[in-house]
């Protein structure tokens, strides 16, 4: 006979069907994850490695809350308007607790825009501009990846003890490129206040006339370069640099450069004494990157590029603020990221709470060539925390939420 006890038990026992799935085992905390994988292989590949690594050894200690974890992710095509479709439909259809990922600055802060709609925790991943957490900031976004204006200051110590006057610049004409510019020249100018910028040359990215720009740089007779230039760009316009000797006598400066993913496809035309920040994983050795190495070795037969350190840091992140909240509850997420410290390949990084950028440092040094190939020499780390502005700075740069 059907009772009311009957019934109740019988929608306790659906609801626990439900959460727990068919063999009493709670279904997985859903973490949406969006990129431009198409677009930008090189760093995403390995990247897309590095949370495999993540999530299988979270899952390997018990997950969190209880539960295991799953990444859903979606490819956002390199373009703002996608990548914000696609986050809806992480969070609407696949029943995503929050986001993390995207790559180019522009996408990122298109993401990082929408997150504030929807009042929901975004851990932006990669995009490199200032803007998303200072001019663009918001209480939802939290960025991992040391940022342009770190990794310029990172450099400028080494620019301005040159005392070149004769400064030429190319970027990528998008945001990142943008936003590393702008840091480049307040910097530099601060340190050397009669410094000149002779000729600027901004290609769109990945479509550089790097035959061009070479030339225009080389015709206003520099005394040093600074670049933001990556990937395909960056190896054009070092093949046609070099061909026209734009480099001979000129010191070169180019974020990004001593990254594996853009350094190694250069192998002997790799620019000798360039200074660049990168990733010289084959020679950290710290306890934290050695366990990291050896396990992303074991598990892929490659050795990590920086879009790997970057994926398994960013979901440790994740995983870090679930534990921190004890819920997925937004509010709690995101008072739980605030503030939250946890350690990486890199070492201990916090997301600082007066603007939610991690003090992830980075590895600065000049390019070397040997049996063939690049790689970084003279290297040194600098932690995070101290390549950014003053707290004074960042109030007045950041909106107040």
């Amino acid at each position: 006979m059907l009772t009311r006890n009957n019934l109740l038990a019988g929608t306790a026992a659906l609801v626990a069907l439900s959460m727990f799935g068919p063999a009493g085992a709670q279904t997985p905390i859903k973490i949406g994850e969006l990129n431009s994988y198409k677009v930008f292989p090189a760093f995403l590949e390995p990247y897309k490695k590095g949370i495999e690594l993540a999530v299988e050894e979270v899952n390997a200690a018990g997950g969190a809350l209880g539960r295991k974890i799953e990444i859903v992710s979606r490819d956002d095509n390199g373009n703002p308007g996608d990548a914000v479709r696609v986050a809806e439909e992480l969070l609407s259809r696949e029943g995503a607790s929050f986001l993390i990922g995207t790559f180019p600055s522009n996408v990122g802060l298109a993401v990082a825009d929408f997150a504030k709609q929807r009042k929901v925790l975004f851990i932006a991943a990669e995009p490199l501009t200032d803007k998303i957490v200072w001019e663009s900031g918001n209480p939802y976004t939290f960025r991992l990846r040391t940022s342009t204006y770190m990794q310029t200051a990172m450099l400028i110590a080494d620019a301005a003890k040159l005392k070149k006057k004769r400064w030429a610049i190319v970027y990528p004409n998008y945001e990142y490129g943008q936003s590393a510019t702008a840091a480049f020249k307040k910097l530099l100018k601060e340190k050397q206040p009669d410094v000149e910028f002779v000729v600027e040359q901004a290609p769109p990215l990945g479509k550089i006339d790097a035959g061009a720009v070479a030339q225009a740089l080389a015709d206003a007779k520099p005394d040093a370069i600074f670049s933001s230039l990556f990937g395909a760009d960056l190896a054009k316009f070092v093949r046609e640099g070099q061909t026209r000797g734009l480099f001979k006598g000129v010191e070169v400066f180019n974020l990004l450069a001593g990254e594996p993913e853009y350094l190694d496809p250069l192998k002997e035309e790799a620019p000798d004494g360039w200074y660049v920040t990168g990733y010289p994983w084959s020679e950290i050795k710290t306890p934290e990157h050695t366990k990291f190495l050896t396990a992303y070795q074991a598990k892929f037969k490659d050795y990590p590029r920086l879009g790997s350190v970057v994926g398994y840091s960013t979901v440790m992140s994740a995983v870090a603020a679930i534990k921190k909240a004890g819920s997925l509850d937004q509010d709690k997420l995101i008072a739980a990221a605030s503030g939250l410290k946890l350690m990486t390949p890199f070492g201990m990084i916090e997301y600082r709470p007066i603007d939610h950028q991690s003090t992830m440092g980075a590895y600065v040094g000049r390019i070397g060539v040997k049996d063939g190939k690049g790689y970084m020499k003279e290297w040194r780390f600098v932690d995070g925390k101290d390549a950014l502005p003053s707290d004074a700075e960042v109030l007045k740069m950041r909106p107040k939420n």
